[in-house]
């Protein structure tokens, strides 16, 4: 499965957010979105699935499978989240219920989408938690997210995101939030996922350090527009915009491997 955008345009009080993006995202690549606040990144991301804010209108297109998803009905885009295209926000709170288990939040996913019952989604929920390399799977799915960590809590958003083994991995700035030690984890368990799993991936961020560690391809977005696009390698090592020459001057004063994800 594949997703193509073509001239993406996203309008809020009449002014253009994302103005004219286009990319391809073919079955099992690995593209980063990067730019720097407020670049627009985060709100292709959110228009790719129907999340705009209220009062933002979307023109273009953004096919799925060949399947226009602009114009879509919310009942038809809300059988994809989840199922065939799976979303990870920077702050797992956004995503997280804080009066439901986490382990109850994670099988909700699965009986939404699939025919099974509610004790096989329990199962499920505590086999996602150990594939997300939560210590005590188990008794994890019985806390709250306010009893674990910034790092787990992420770790069981991922999980919710890909329990139903989607096709296509959003991943919104999911590690910023994280101090680096938890970051590179997180970033790690990521590639391994994508990697397992056969997905795809859309990877959001400000920081071509982060993008380095699970990205092959990038398109670099400067006020709404694409102003760079490419193998990631050549812009590592040849920037042709501005913007990403700023953005390998700041990544390379962070901790990083220059050559990233092969």
């Amino acid at each position: 499965m594949s997703l193509e955008v073509q001239d993406l345009v996203v309008e809020i009080a009449g002014r253009r957010i994302v103005d004219g993006v286009s990319f391809q995202v073919p079955d099992g690549a690995r593209l980063g979105l990067i730019g720097e606040s407020g670049s627009g990144k985060s709100i292709t991301a959110m228009a790719l699935l129907g999340l705009l804010p209220d009062g933002a209108r979307a023109h273009g297109s953004i096919r799925w499978n060949g399947t226009e998803l602009i114009g879509m009905r919310d009942a038809e885009l809300a059988k994809l989240r989840g199922d065939e295209i799976g979303i990870v926000f920077q702050e797992p709170r956004t995503a997280l219920n804080p009066i439901r288990t986490v382990g109850r939040q994670i099988a909700e996913s699965i009986l939404i989408h699939e025919r099974v019952g509610r004790r096989e989604a329990a199962r499920r929920a505590i086999a996602e938690a150990e594939r997300m390399r939560l210590s005590n799977p188990q008794a994890i799915v019985r806390r709250y997210p306010h009893q674990l960590s910034g790092g787990q809590r992420q770790r069981v958003a991922i999980g919710m995101a890909l329990a139903c083994r989607p096709r296509l991995l959003i991943a919104d700035e999911p590690t910023t939030a994280l101090d680096v030690t938890i970051q590179a984890e997180i970033l790690e368990l990521l590639t391994t996922l994508v990697r397992d799993d056969g997905m795809s991936l859309v990877f959001i961020t400000h920081d071509l350090a982060v993008l380095s560690q699970v990205a092959t391809h990038a398109v670099v977005l400067d006020d709404g527009r694409v102003v760079e696009h490419g193998p990631l390698s050549d812009i590592l090592t040849a920037p042709a915009s501005t913007v990403a020459q700023g953005l390998l001057r700041d990544a390379t004063a962070t901790v990083w491997r220059p050559g990233g994800m092969t």
